[in-house]
């Protein structure tokens, strides 16, 4: 098959001037502009921004428990301490009073609406906006805001996902105040508005949102490890919390780029991309000096992420070229997740001033590290005890190994539920990669720990290996303390030192749902181990030596999930089935996790979840991964028809035009002939496949959810690949100024 527009006229000015109008009009885009374009916005911006204060600004935006305590009356504020800080019911009186103090403090700061902030099971943020404002009977108005508005809100729930869990027309949905989480100010161009961070819930009860099973498995671990901490002598310990620290990986691109790219505006990802002669191999781009640009955009991120509390620490260059990453120190988990949310969406619209999009997909560019989102997970106590810290002598700290043994064991025992809990399209398209971490659910511990297990097993420890100091061989430079154990990247739970670090969370999810399952297991696996701690000292009366019988028990059991070496590596792929570990490698594998036995067990043991909440989730995530692949295919078959096709025809046109006037000129026309045959080869494959594409994905594979969903990913996907490998040979082929799609090259090098 030969692509030709009608016959062309033969006056050779007439084919120049066509071929140079052809080339001018349907270039889509200009990386020269791009970067004009850039340079300008930063100098307007650089030229208006002034440099901050961190600890003059920190918290200005956010209600802090120290406004709160300056403002509210004594006795009110020990109320509402207790609600904080020691989970004691929250009356309405006290809800008034804060109700009084929030609006005054945001009054303050320019509000004129408030809204309860909640993260509905979309995995985004969601929010409804009321005035202050109230008419009064003198034909003016005034500002009002009570306890109940602050408790309490009724948004429509009816176009938010429920998988089941009530039908479309049950619209009333409530959201419910969490005191434990601060409430905060966004500010907009023309105006502030209050935002209460709170749960969402049926009109029956139930959880629609992320937040509320994350509060239910706080109260969960904290029962748990209390109780635990109670047989280690530690009775003036109130409660135990979880805290997370997440750190944020991402792209920038340009916004000239993106807007060039449906692929990128419809799915977060590329669909399509030549692979550049340039990527990552030099390794140039990781923890490199970071251009003006980019930097003035993380200065501003940073400033309105402090403003809002956020805790902001690490900045630095990631390995691909521009990626990059945002971590903050820990917080108490729930308010972690609140932050992180903040922190994406805070990302996303402080890029577009600087003409940035800020691009957080798992895998937005084939062939480079994609993203994650590494979730720094522990526990802690009211009085400031972190339980995963080993001390100096993790071998004689029986109460660090008694909660490092507890969660190691959890992980053991509900491997498919955490791989269920990060399964995602655009995770699948990282886990397993040479940047992120396998689906096969291991955790390292690291030399020490490893070989204080070793000796547990054995009968007993009795050392800990000492990392000594590190010599660099040069006098000048200082004594580094030598760690006893190295990092592990490979890994997707590893012990980081005094916390897991859970590695395979991508990019773009929450974090709740993760931490949610952390708490959860770890809570039960506290739980057991206590009964077994407890039976053990009733038998022989002795804390010592009954502990190290349970941690005994617990390593021995817990052995296959241990694995210190190379996670890529295929020997780990046979080691790992030999061991019995799970290899769930795509979200359909994982999925069904959430419906396992042991999953259904412990969630209602700890009432953080119910049997028909879970099996609402499965539901939500099956046709959210549908949704999406559907998405990306629709988009390829429409890149492909309206972009791809007729561009690689205006320029076959192009050849075959200058191979006629060629021969009329006597010139050798073999090298223009070649080209000619090569491209419409390659475009013949191109519309064969897109055809193929369309056909199976106009075919949903069934009437139900998972039908349709393994459909996609068996049949879709695969076609999907092959277009897009078509496509990419030819983006080889066709000139530069003719390709509709701005390059790799120039989305990732231009900034």
């Amino acid at each position: 098959m030969i692509y030709i527009v009608p016959e062309s006229p033969t006056n050779s000015e007439t084919e120049t001037h066509k071929s140079e109008f052809m080339s001018k009009i349907y270039r889509r885009f200009d990386a020269l502009e791009a970067v004009r374009k850039a340079e300008e916005t930063l100098t307007a911006i650089n030229g208006s921004e002034k440099a901050f204060n961190i600890t003059e600004i920190f918290g200005e935006n956010c209600l802090s428990m120290d406004t709160l305590k300056e403002r509210l009356p004594g006795s009110v504020w020990k109320t509402l301490k207790k609600t904080i800080r020691d989970n004691e019911p929250l009356n309405i009186d006290v809800a008034d009073a804060v109700a009084v103090v929030m609006k005054e403090w945001a009054s303050e700061k320019g509000a004129s609406h408030f809204t309860h902030w909640f993260q509905p099971l979309t995995g985004a943020t969601a929010e409804k906006h009321d005035s202050f404002i109230t008419p009064n009977q003198g034909g003016g108005a005034m500002t009002q805001f009570s306890g109940s508005d602050l408790m309490r809100g009724e948004p429509d729930a009816s176009s938010f996902p429920s998988g089941g869990l009530r039908p479309t027309f049950e619209a009333r949905g409530y959201t419910a105040w969490d005191p434990t989480s601060p409430a905060f100010i966004i500010e907009n161009g023309n105006g502030s508005t209050l935002c209460i961070p709170t749960v969402f819930a049926s009109w029956k009860g139930e959880s629609l949102d992320f937040k509320t099973p994350l509060l239910r498995s706080t109260e969960a671990l904290n029962k748990e490890a209390v109780r635990a901490l109670k047989i280690f002598g530690e009775d003036e310990v109130k409660w135990v919390n979880s805290t997370g620290g997440y750190e944020q990986e991402y792209f920038l691109i340009d916004q000239e780029f993106f807007y060039r790219r449906p692929d990128l505006m419809t799915s977060g990802r590329t669909l399509f991309g030549a692979k550049p002669p340039k990527g990552q191999e030099l390794d140039d781009h990781y923890f490199g000096s970071i251009p003006d640009r980019i930097l003035s955009f993380m200065y501003e991120a940073e400033k309105e992420l402090y403003r809002l509390g956020v805790p902001v620490k690490t900045r630095h260059n990631e390995v691909a070229p521009s990626q990059f990453e945002i971590a903050p120190v820990f917080e108490k988990a729930n308010v972690a997740a609140d932050h992180q949310q903040l922190t994406m969406v805070t990302l996303k619209r402080v890029a577009r001033k600087f003409g940035l999009v800020c691009l957080l997909h798992e895998k937005p560019f084939a062939g480079l590290n994609g993203s994650g989102k590494h979730a720094n997970w522990s526990m802690s106590t009211n009085k400031g005890a972190n339980l995963l810290e080993p001390g100096e002598s993790p071998h004689e700290n029986m109460q660090f190994l008694f909660f490092f043994a507890a969660t190691l064991k959890a992980v053991h025992k509900h491997q498919g539920l955490l791989r269920a809990s990060i399964a995602s399209a655009g995770n699948d398209h990282r886990l397993g990669a040479n940047e992120a971490p396998p689906a096969i659910i291991s955790a390292y511990v690291g030399e020490q720990l490893e070989d204080i297990v070793d000796q547990i097993k054995k009968g007993g420890a009795t050392s800990s290996k000492e990392g000594g100091l590190l010599g660099l061989g040069i006098p000048v430079l200082p004594t580094i303390p030598k760690h006893a154990g190295d990092r592990n990247r490979t890994s997707p739970f590893a012990f980081t030192g005094n916390k897991f670090e859970f590695r395979a969370v991508g990019s773009e999810q929450t974090v709740s749902f993760p931490t949610t399952i952390l708490n959860t297991i770890a809570a039960e696996a506290i739980g057991e181990m206590s009964d077994l701690l407890e039976a053990e000292i009733q038998s022989n009366g002795n804390l010592e030596s009954a502990l190290k019988s349970v941690l005994k028990k617990t390593f021995d059991e817990i052995d296959a999930i241990l694995f210190n070496g190379d996670g890529y590596s295929d020997e780990w792929q046979v080691e790992a089935k030999k061991r019995g570990l799970l290899n769930l490698k795509s979200t359909l594998d994982a999925l069904p996790y959430m419906m396992d036995e042991k999953t259904i067990s412990v969630f209602e043991k700890y009432s953080v979840l119910s049997e028909r909440e879970l099996e609402s989730r499965l539901e939500i995530y099956l046709e959210q991964y549908f949704i999406r692949l559907n998405i990306e295919a629709e988009t390829t078959e429409d890149i492909v028809r309206t972009m791809i096709v007729p561009a690689a025809i205006r320029y076959l046109n192009e050849i075959l035009a200058l191979n006629d006037r060629g021969k009329g000129s006597g010139l050798d026309v073999s090298s223009t002939s070649t080209l000619a045959t090569q491209v419409n080869s390659v475009l013949s494959e191109l519309v064969a496949a897109v055809e193929t594409l369309g056909k199976v994905n106009a075919d949903l594979g069934g009437d139900t959810i998972p039908e349709k969903a393994k459909h996609l990913a068996l049949v879709v996907l695969p076609e999907m690949n092959k277009v897009r490998e078509i496509a990419d040979k030819l983006e080889k082929l066709v000139a530069d100024d003719y390709w509709p799609l701005p390059s790799y090259r120039d989305m990732l090098f231009v900034k």
